[in-house]
């Protein structure tokens, strides 16, 4: 079945194995929606269970997520072409001083699979540049990371910056990261953290539409 080779090409981290396979399917006559849920979806959640079990290691969960964006690719253009609805609006970014993408690129491949919009900053931003995105956007969501020590207080900077310019009420800080903790997370006055993108994305796909509904009010 070409669903269970899609998901065995994302496991193993072959890139172009899994686009040859996700046009495969899609030739097919495979609806996009199904090649995304029972195939690159599929893959990840198999590779997040064996990174919960340390059976795999960082290097191999991005080789896998990097395999599902390759088929992802053909597949997001058919998605946007149907009526599917957005459910909310999520800025993410890693904080400035801070050139790391690795936890933010696999964050925003599994974050993207629960509808939200994404709007992706990338690195070394700063709390003025988060704060004026979440102004212009009004996202329901504020995503921060940081992979350094030296720049996880910039995270406190952001939200003080939030704080300051009135835009703080109703947002939803969520904030992670290798020096990062739950007592960081608090200190600063985030809302919630999580350990690692799968966390994050399991989160999400619970809560996504309480948080959305939560702001609206």
């Amino acid at each position: 079945m070409v669903f269970q080779a899609i998901i065995n090409s994302i496991i193993s981290g072959e890139a172009e194995t899994c686009m040859i396979l996700t046009k495969r399917a899609l030739t097919q006559g495979f609806s996009a929606e199904s090649v995304l849920e029972k195939g690159l979806i599929a893959g990840m959640d198999r590779v997040a269970e064996k990174f919960r079990e340390q059976r795999v290691m960082v290097p191999e969960v991005l080789m896998a997520s990097r395999s599902m964006h390759a088929g992802l690719s053909l597949v997001e253009p058919l998605l946007k072409d149907t009526d599917k609805k957005v459910t909310g609006k999520i800025v993410m970014g890693t904080v400035a001083g801070d050139l790391h993408d690795i936890g933010l690129s696999l964050v925003k491949m599994l974050v993207m699979s629960t509808g939200a919009e994404i709007i992706n900053l990338g690195v070394d931003v700063t709390p003025k540049k988060f704060a004026s995105v979440v102004r212009k956007e009004k996202p329901h969501i504020l995503m921060m990371s940081a992979l350094l020590t030296t720049t996880m207080t910039v995270m406190k900077e952001v939200i003080d910056e939030l704080e300051l310019l009135g835009l703080r009420k109703n947002l939803v800080v969520i904030v992670g990261g290798a020096p990062v903790d739950s007592g960081f997370a608090k200190m600063i006055g985030a809302d919630y953290y999580f350990e690692d993108a799968f966390e994050a994305r399991a989160f999400l796909e619970e809560n996504l539409m309480k948080l959305i509904a939560k702001k609206n009010r």
